[in-house]
């Protein structure tokens, strides 16, 4: 499989021996990143974005590539990230197949994909590799850290693992740990691509893809970055073709089924399933609790960063708004000024993504203040 690189995307070279924190190291691995506005002269208004799980370091339209990125509608100049203002990197993760090292990459010792060669990826690893980007910089101490969803992890691990390394930090829909319910959803999804034929193991081609896999990974996932609320509404009962072939006895019926099938399709050909298998499996193991003695509370309370704000959608069954409310507790109880700000959103864990302004007016009115 091949890398899908938005045009416009920079590298940062990782240090010749980068390792990870389940053992095992990168040699020669680089980070894909895209940049917004300019550095100032003290090198203190600088943001950085920590993404979820699939998204490229495209955030917005930039010199580099004038094309809408996926957080176009919120960052960007008079935007609420006011790029007028402030100087904003996004970093796609360490794993992914955006430009970023991961298992699609070529591992120099074999000059062939990594594959399941890949070390075990963890979401400290992805904050560590986001960090040498920053320091790359030339930026020793951020504005703010903004995470959403994996990002709001990634976030969290970061400032942990690299204390007095931001001012502020924004955790848009994040988690300190993963729940049952999650770790069940994903534990799925990577079921349907390693049950493909296609995987094979991890070894497959463009033309052996493991298309049905990754369509049924990407459909279950999609359920659930949307509320019922959502599909209600949206979707309903409609039918889309009542005159089904009769080939085709159970095939698909409703608006919401052909919703999701084109959704899929148009995922699957841009993402590497070996990437998606690894990105998904990290979020399971994160668990600041590791860092608490048990207590996620506890490993909460060891990050330092004087201001925070934490947002998230009432509708939300993939990240529910309690872990949220854990975070900004868990921030308190070290020293942190934290607001837990719960949006009445109801498109679900994807609303930052899509309630624009319902998110956005609090992002700036924090930012305002850093």
């Amino acid at each position: 499989m091949s890398e899908f690189i938005p045009p416009g995307t920079r590298f940062h070279l990782l240090p010749p021996t980068f390792p990870m924190k389940r053992g095992g190291a990168l040699h020669g691995a680089r980070i894909a990143f895209e940049t917004w506005g300019e550095l100032n002269p003290a090198r203190d208004n600088a943001i950085l974005l920590v993404t979820g799980m699939s998204p490229d370091a495209h955030a917005a339209s930039n010199t580099g590539n004038p094309a809408p990125g996926w957080w176009e509608a919120m960052l960007g100049p008079g935007k609420y990230i006011d790029t007028r203002r402030w100087f904003v990197v996004c970093v796609n993760s360490l794993g992914s197949c955006k430009g970023s090292t991961g298992p699609a990459s070529i591992n120099p010792a074999t000059h062939q994909p990594y594959r399941l060669a890949f070390p075990e990826l963890s979401v400290e690893d992805v904050a560590d590799a986001a960090f040498e980007v920053v320091r790359a910089l030339g930026i020793e101490r951020l504005a703010c850290l903004i995470g959403n969803s994996m990002g709001g992890m990634t976030a969290l691990a970061y400032l942990l693992r690299h204390p007095g390394s931001a001012r502020a930090h924004v955790n848009i829909s994040g988690a300190a740990q993963s729940l049952p319910f999650s770790i069940a959803i994903r534990s799925l999804q990577r079921e349907a691509i390693r049950l493909d034929p296609n995987w094979n193991n991890g070894d497959y081609t463009e033309d052996t893809y493991p298309e049905s896999g990754m369509r049924m990974a990407r459909k279950l996932g999609v359920i659930t970055y949307r509320s019922a609320l959502e599909w209600e509404g949206r979707f309903g009962r409609v039918r889309f073709d009542s005159d089904r072939p009769d080939e085709e006895p159970f095939g698909m019926e409703f608006e919401v089924e052909s919703y999701l099938e084109s959704h899929a399709r148009r995922f699957v050909r841009r993402f590497d399933p070996n990437c998606y298998l690894y990105l998904s499996r990290s979020m399971d193991w994160f668990d600041l609790g590791d860092h608490g003695n048990g207590d996620v509370l506890q490993g909460l309370a060891q990050i330092d960063v004087p201001r925070a704000r934490v947002l998230g959608a009432r509708t939300d069954i993939l990240f529910p708004l309690q872990q949220q409310e854990q975070i900004a507790h868990g921030l308190r109880l070290g020293g942190c000024d934290a607001t837990f700000v719960p949006l009445d959103s109801p498109q679900g864990h994807d609303a930052f993504l899509v309630d624009i302004a319902g998110f956005g007016a609090p992002i700036r009115e924090f930012l305002a203040q850093v």
